[in-house]
């Protein structure tokens, strides 16, 4: 049976993300942003949490861990490796190419440095899904913080190589926001014009943006397409190396 994703509301603008294998009755909550969210979450689907699969060590995306585990004491924690120092107490550590397993799930770590120096995101091929943490974000990306933008953007490229079809789930809904800059550097796309006035309805009836998949970000999201030759015109960079028109995006977006 087909994995189940459950998507809700955590802090001020984070995703809470529950994957439940129907098969064995595993579930995994993707980072834990905050307690609350993601308990009652649990409870409304009658689901236990086995498994806490770790993005990163930013204070939004584990800051509920510890109290969730004193809910559910038997629950397996996986973490970065390249991070252990910073998200320490997990069971398991794993790096790039790794397999983490939730139930009869199997997915595997991908390593995206940038946002973070040890982010990785969670790929499970079979079921066509990718948590990206704060790597990716519909029509955007992190900011890189400990990272050139130049390796955030390797970072981002292994993505953006994963099939179309893959379904992406992300750590924040900053979808219109990273839309609207997106007009201004892609100003001629008609998909992302279409596609941001879907989101603007969306935002408006206070619905969810997400998920959204490989294929959409590459029609749609600048940061896949800084070796477009549109993108790299607005920018007066036309034919410039696409991980310098990365980093020239990520710092126009640093400042609004």
């Amino acid at each position: 049976m087909a994995a189940i994703v459950h998507q809700f509301m955590c802090l001020d603008d984070n995703f809470g993300v529950l994957m439940h294998d129907s098969a064995t009755g595993a579930t995994a909550s993707i980072d834990v942003p905050e307690a609350g969210p993601v308990l009652n979450a649990l409870s409304e689907k009658g689901w236990t949490l086995t498994h806490i699969l770790v993005t990163h060590h930013h204070k939004d995306h584990i800051g509920g861990v510890d109290e969730v585990r004193t809910r559910f004491p038997d629950v397996t924690i996986i973490a970065p490796a390249p991070d252990k120092a910073r998200v320490p107490g997990a069971d398991v550590y794993l790096a790039e190419g790794e397999e983490v397993a939730v139930g009869s799930l199997r997915g595997k770590v991908i390593e995206t440095p940038g946002h973070t120096s040890g982010h990785i995101v969670y790929h499970f091929a079979k079921e066509k899904l990718l948590f990206a943490g704060d790597t990716l974000f519909a029509m955007g990306c992190g900011r890189a913080f400990e990272r050139p933008a130049q390796v955030l953007h390797d970072s981002v490229m292994k993505l953006a190589a994963l099939p179309d079809d893959t379904e992406i789930y992300c750590g924040h809904e900053y979808t219109l926001s990273n839309g609207r800059f997106a007009l201004r550097v892609d100003p001629e796309n008609e998909a992302l014009k279409l596609r941001v006035a879907q989101v603007e309805k969306l935002r408006a009836a206070g619905e969810a943006t997400l998920p959204t998949t490989i294929a959409l970000e590459k029609k749609t999201n600048p940061f896949f397409r800084a070796n477009d030759p549109s993108v790299q015109q607005t920018l007066g960079m036309t034919g410039a190396a696409p991980a310098d028109v990365f980093a020239e995006l990520r710092e126009r977006k640093n400042k609004g």
